[in-house]
């Protein structure tokens, strides 16, 4: 019984490392007019947004037939 949940315990982990990071993500505002927004202070206005990334895994290339 000890075995079965030092396992389970263990394979949560090793999901659990593999999750997406959340990273946050802006982009300039563009107006009707097709040009940037810009505020008093003279810079352009972004809207921000977070975003999960998930890591690439490395691996080896198919080889072709």
């Amino acid at each position: 019984m000890k075995n079965l949940l030092i396992a389970s315990i263990l394979a949560l982990a090793s999901v659990a490392s593999f999750a997406a990071e959340p990273e946050k993500v802006c982009i300039d505002k563009i107006g009707k007019d097709g040009k940037v927004v810009v505020d008093k202070a003279g810079k352009p206005v972004q809207e921000c947004k977070m975003m999960k990334k998930h890591k690439k895994l490395e691996g080896t290339e198919v080889p072709k037939k």
